[in-house]
């Protein structure tokens, strides 16, 4: 299914709808024309492709689910002969409620930080709101293992497991922390580091940067 896959990405289905035979791609992929046609049903069975069948022919695109079927597989191949990767993505300065400081200041998450993270963190974060152009890369975190962060209960209250990636920001090291039980909306990331990143990099509400995450 991912050679097929990967077939239409390469006859540019992946960004525009194509005109597609089966006869052409049974050509491609070396198997039946049967096969070829049965592939497609399948792909589009699985929410993969989207697929058209007209008088003039049959159209194909490529659906976000399959491409994200496909970055996986490239990242795959990426860590294989590059060894470390990385993921750029951009958001937009906002301030938060102040949640942030009570949770980095905590006993049982700030010791891992330290540990795992190799830094005591700033008792604070820094919150970005990543449009809807860079989501695709926001959900690639949720599908990462990360750096687990346990949780751990207090008298009072059980805290939940946290997962952090490294990243850069500007140059500046730092770590991102996902709830991983969260209320919080998925276009909210939020930042850790050694420093206080606004006044280090002189960052204000509405301002756009760029984060360079390890994965």
């Amino acid at each position: 299914m991912l050679e097929v896959l990967k077939s239409l990405a390469l006859m540019n289905a992946s960004r525009k709808v194509v005109k597609v035979s089966s006869k052409e791609l049974a050509e491609k992929i070396g198997q039946s024309l049967q096969t070829a046609a049965r592939k497609l049903k399948e792909l589009e069975e699985e929410g993969l492709i989207d697929r058209t069948l007209t008088k003039d022919g049959q159209f194909v695109v490529i659906t976000e689910k399959g491409k994200q079927m496909l970055y996986r597989e490239y990242m795959d191949y990426k860590k294989i002969f590059e060894g470390e990767e990385s993921i750029r993505i951009r958001g937009e300065v906002f301030s938060g409620v102040g949640e942030g400081r009570y949770y980095v200041s905590l006993d049982g998450y700030r010791k891992q930080f330290v540990e795992k993270l190799g830094f005591d963190p700033y008792p604070g974060t820094l919150n970005l709101r990543i449009p809807k152009e860079e989501m695709y890369f926001r959900r690639r975190l949720d599908e990462e293992k990360g750096i687990l962060i346990e949780g751990f209960s207090t008298e009072d209250r059980t805290f939940g497991e946290v997962k952090a990636f490294k990243c850069r920001v500007n140059g500046v090291e730092g770590a991102i922390v996902i709830p991983k039980r969260t209320h919080y909306p998925s276009e909210i990331l939020e930042i850790i580091a050694p420093v206080k990143l606004r006044e280090k990099l002189g960052l204000k509400d509405g301002d756009i940067v760029e984060v360079e995450v390890l994965v």
